[in-house]
């Protein structure tokens, strides 16, 4: 059935939308109280520096010593509750980001079908790049947010002691700041999420010209392709160059309120002490150590407005990220039964049975049934459903409606594991891990490969390569040929003598000679007593196997 990447029907029912912050939402609190502790340092500073300076200029006795000590400890106390806040909000985005994309791996690694998200570059685009544009957001914005909600008050509370002119001056300039911010930052998320979208458009283009690639240069088609994607490629930097004119234009916006506000401020208390002004505070003049108090506040109550500009477009990047990681979620999307770990084989023949098993193309099969060690040929046209016949025996597709009975008992989740213990399966599309080949055959296990290779026929052509099994081909098998690749998924699948083979195409893109060879391979497994059931076109090899299933209608 399907469900949201990987959640069972009653986990759906109780698991509202994702929270992607939990893993790291108690330590970035913990890095915002420490934010703020290190900025309530600052007027404590000022106060010093403004007490030493006042008392210079009325000539009033002061211990330069002290106020210096004095300046350097609260120096020292803040740039260690700095550190503090700023290790503790980089482990929260760590951890948030590893978490998510352990579920995105997690969940893909079980998908089934295509998701209704995207291909393979939009999903490795929010795997890899995207994910990391929440690292900056978590780190500086969530801190940039305490600090805003209460440093700037608490600098208000302290100028309007000494002066209501400057509170006065602070409190008009003050709010407009965020009011601009928010309408700018409307705009900034908006261009922010077009470009994640065109970012994952043009991984999934990358991914399928490459996947590609020698189909094109065999066409000729080279240019063509080349001109479609640099065009997306000019269209992804005018989108991320109007992200970046939104944000200077908020920075912008923000520099022209706070350089007002502080120039008004400095007017002031110019004016104040030259004794051209006589209000504004309250009740007696305004002395130079409060003047200087002043001077000295009047920048930091925008500078955590700053940081919180700066963050806001982190914050528009984060946002465009969480809706893409809400889509991916919400995703309905087709689940592998079982959990894909080791398994001890399922016990019992190894017999199978379709009963009312719907195709993606909507053919239903009805009491299909499959003796131990019988040798079945699946024959119809492309597109008709044979894969997917494999693929519901092999536990890697659910039927829409009716069952699979493998050795007796009910494809399950807690029979899929067990049951694919006894089988070997060689896919159309052949993939490879990025390990050697030797590694890509044995998967990790004690065995030798060598009997299985020439069951393939592909002996000969592991011997050619530059290592033999020792060769790295990467995921797509560079090197091969698209045949001596499926052969190498055949020897795969027949290496350890699996119970029941599954075969897609075995024989495709073979010479004669070669898809003789690869026949009698597959005969010498079924001779032993494996069931043995392949999907082919291939005519001679299907008159070789005990019976045909149709599937479809044949031409």
């Amino acid at each position: 059935m399907a469900h949201k990447n990987g959640l069972t029907d009653a986990q759906d029912k109780t698991i509202g939308p994702r929270d992607w912050l939990s893993p790291g939402r108690s330590l970035q609190k913990k890095a915002a109280v420490f934010a703020v502790l290190a900025n309530l340092v600052w007027p404590v500073q000022a106060g010093l520096v403004a007490f030493a300076l006042g008392g210079l200029l009325t000539g009033e006795q002061v211990s330069p010593f002290l106020v210096a000590a004095g300046f350097f400890m609260l120096g020292g106390l803040r740039v260690i509750l700095g550190v503090k806040s700023e290790a503790l909000a980089e482990t929260a985005a760590l951890r948030v980001v590893h978490a998510a994309r352990l579920q995105i791996v997690a969940s893909e690694a079980r998908r089934a079908s295509d998701s209704a998200f995207g291909g393979a570059g939009s999903i490795s685009a929010l795997a890899a790049e995207k994910l990391d544009l929440l690292i900056p957001y978590i780190t500086r914005y969530a801190s940039a947010r305490a600090r805003v909600m209460i440093l700037p008050f608490v600098i208000f509370a302290l100028a309007l002691w000494f002066s209501w002119a400057v509170a006065v001056v602070l409190m008009i300039s003050g709010p407009l700041i965020p009011v601009f911010m928010a309408l700018v930052g409307l705009a900034a998320k908006d261009a922010s999420r077009r470009q994640m979208a065109e970012i994952g458009t043009l991984n999934d283009l990358l991914v399928e010209r490459l996947s590609a690639l020698v189909d094109i240069r065999l066409l000729g088609a080279s240019k063509p392709v080349l001109d479609g994607f640099s065009a997306k490629a000019s269209d992804l930097r005018h989108r991320t160059m109007a992200v970046l004119r939104v944000a200077f234009l908020s920075s912008t916006v923000l520099e022209l309120f706070a350089a007002i506000g502080v120039a008004m401020v400095a007017v002031f208390v110019g004016f104040s002490l030259l004794g051209a002004l006589e209000f504004g505070t309250w009740g007696g003049p305004l002395t130079p150590q409060a003047g200087i108090f002043l001077l000295l506040l009047a920048p930091e109550f925008y500078q955590s407005m700053r940081d919180l500009a700066a963050a806001w477009h982190d914050k528009a990047a984060a946002d465009a990220v969480f809706d893409d990681l809400s889509a991916w979620d919400g995703a309905e999307t087709l689940t592998l039964l079982g959990q894909g770990g080791p398994e001890s084989p399922l016990s019992g023949p190894a017999s199978v049975l379709l009963n009312g098993c719907a195709l993606p193309g909507g053919a239903v099969l009805d009491d299909i049934a499959i003796a131990p060690g019988e040798t079945v040929a699946l024959m119809g046209p492309s597109g008709a459903g044979k894969t997917s016949v494999l693929r519901m025996i092999a536990g890697l597709l659910q039927p829409a409606s009716g069952k699979v009975t493998v050795a007796g008992r009910p494809l399950d989740q807690d029979t899929a594991d067990a049951w694919r213990a006894r089988i070997g399966w060689m896919p159309q599309s052949p993939h490879f891990l990025n390990a050697s080949l030797r590694y890509n055959l044995t998967l990790g296990r004690a065995t030798d490969p060598t009997q299985a290779l020439e069951l393939a026929a592909v002996g000969d052509v592991v011997a050619g390569l530059p290592q033999g099994l020792h060769t790295r081909l990467g995921e797509t098998g560079g090197g091969l040929s698209g045949g001596e690749a499926r052969r190498i998924t055949l020897a795969r699948a027949i290496l350890g003598a699996p119970d029941v083979i599954l075969a897609d195409e075995p024989t495709a893109d073979l010479d004669a000679k070669t898809a003789a060879a690869v026949t009698q391979g597959l005969l010498t497994q079924a001779q032993r007593g494996a069931t043995l059931i392949v999907a082919t076109h291939d005519r001679n090899l299907a008159a070789k196997m005990d019976r045909i299933i149709r599937i479809g209608t044949m031409p």
